[in-house]
């Protein structure tokens, strides 16, 4: 018997402590205390929640806007002098979706790229959970819809897109600077060593 009541208090108060299903924003009150909600508070700051723990800004957003990318928030990966990632942009943009851009053009972006996404094919998108490989217009706005984001774009006239940042943080240039290994200048070699601008890094497919 006493099993069976610990048992129920401990799902009553894991239920408590858990995050509400319904919930699409955490709000934190001047005292710290937490609460959840189904409706972007207008007086406070709100933080919104995502099924893969990542946040993005709704503000200023349109109510029925703000639950589509709460609830099936857009990341797009692109590279450099990427035709495809140009023309998946420019969808995404006409279709007024808000979006997080991260560019693939170093090796450590390369890295960081194939370790959280799997993949070294740009570009890429995910729409929620889902992921798409490889830019198809009609495949990617097939779940554009059934995320439910408008047909015509809702986005208010003064809404500016993010601007694009690296998959990779860039480390302080003092750290690099101590971290990179003393090189030899060879006599009549040439010491440009960067790659032609737009190149990708080695292996990536576009």
């Amino acid at each position: 018997m006493h099993r069976v009541v610990l048992s129920l208090l401990l799902a009553v108060m894991a239920c408590q402590m858990a995050t509400p299903a319904w919930a699409l924003y955490k709000v934190v009150g001047p005292d710290g205390r937490i609460t959840y909600t189904d409706r972007a508070p207008s007086d406070k700051p709100a933080q919104s929640l995502k099924a893969n723990g990542a946040t993005a800004s709704t503000e200023g957003l349109p109510y029925e806007l703000q639950r589509v990318v709460a609830r099936y928030p857009v990341s797009l990966f692109t590279g450099p002098k990427c035709a495809a990632c140009d023309a998946a942009r420019q969808m995404l943009k006409e279709r007024g979706v808000p979006f997080v851009e991260k560019t693939v053009s170093t090796s450590d972006d390369a890295r960081a790229y194939l370790k959280q996404e799997g993949t070294d094919q740009l570009p890429s998108a995910r729409i929620g959970q889902k992921q798409l490989l490889g830019y198809n217009q009609a495949e990617w706005t097939s779940y554009v819809d059934a995320a439910g984001y408008p047909a015509k774009s809702a986005l208010p006239l003064n809404y500016r897109q993010p601007e694009a940042t690296p998959m990779a943080p860039i480390a302080p240039a003092s750290s690099k600077a101590a971290s990179a290994p003393a090189t030899k200048t060879v006599p009549g070699a040439d010491t440009n060593n960067n790659a032609p601008a737009g190149s990708a890094p080695p292996g990536f497919r576009f």
